[in-house]
């Protein structure tokens, strides 16, 4: 039974990660396709991606976009669950639905409805509009993340805090977001590692400044070569790093 069990595991991990470890393997091919068999190991796709302009202009936008609009997302979203956790407000079960359903609706049809939104304000496409997109879905992430941890030794620090003679915005600022540091940065994380990675909203919500997945895109169009493997990778090892730093200074501490 045990050796099955580490049979099914290692099937599991193989079918997630194989196409990662082929798509890295041929970003150091040397060769013009990243296609079997081995050509040779070199660094030279690494240098012409590492050296492009654009690449790098794109790279510093994900960056931007990516840290902005969780930031924004983990304010509102910590505002909100505070507000609807320790205030008791007519239909606030309606009012949670209703911050938790854009993330049952599809990328796409949220990126077309803010482009019409945009297009009849007369708001010209740009980074901050595909901003705007990102903090619409990760704002109900963050939310949900919150709302879930808050509790009710919280709240008794709260209203300690309140009766000492502390206004509102140093409980909040002093007393619940410390409190509530491991989900908070759990929600950070996440949307940043949500944010980095999507291409639909910044694909549709931008124009002349794009970001990463975007410009990757841009390369594909002219056919696959070891650059495109290598800027995905790059893109893999950023997200791996992200979700390494979430497991050790948040959920690790947590436990």
């Amino acid at each position: 039974m045990r050796a099955l069990s580490w049979a099914y595991l290692a099937v599991a991990y193989a079918f997630v990660f194989l196409p990662v470890v082929v798509l890295v393997a041929f970003s150091f091919q040397d060769g013009r396709l990243p296609v079997p068999p081995f050509q040779g190991f070199t660094l030279e796709w690494y240098g012409r991606v590492l050296g492009e302009r654009d690449l790098m202009e794109a790279l510093l936008n994900s960056a931007l976009v990516a840290g902005i609009s969780s930031l924004i997302a983990l304010t509102l979203g910590f505002l909100a669950a505070h507000a609807l956790a320790r205030v008791r407000l007519p239909g606030s079960v309606l009012m949670r639905g209703v911050l938790i359903a854009p993330m049952t609706v599809n990328y796409l049809i949220i990126a077309l409805g803010l482009l019409t939104v945009f297009n009849q304000a007369g708001v010209r496409l740009s980074l901050w509009t595909a901003g705007v997109g990102h903090v619409v879905i990760n704002l109900p992430l963050c939310f949900a993340i919150t709302y879930a941890a808050m509790g009710d030794h919280q709240r008794n620090a709260e209203r300690a805090a309140r009766d000492l003679g502390a206004p509102e915005w140093k409980v909040l600022a002093l007393v619940s977001a410390p409190m509530l540091a491991a989900p908070l940065a759990a929600a950070f994380f996440l949307s940043v590692t949500f944010s980095w990675d999507e291409f639909i909203i910044a694909f549709l919500l931008t124009r002349f400044d794009v970001t990463l997945p975007v410009e990757i895109w841009s390369m594909l169009r002219s056919g696959i070569s070891p650059a495109t493997n290598a800027v995905g990778s790059l893109v893999f090892l950023v997200s791996v790093t992200l979700v390494v730093l979430l497991e050790v200074f948040v959920f690790r501490r947590t436990k």
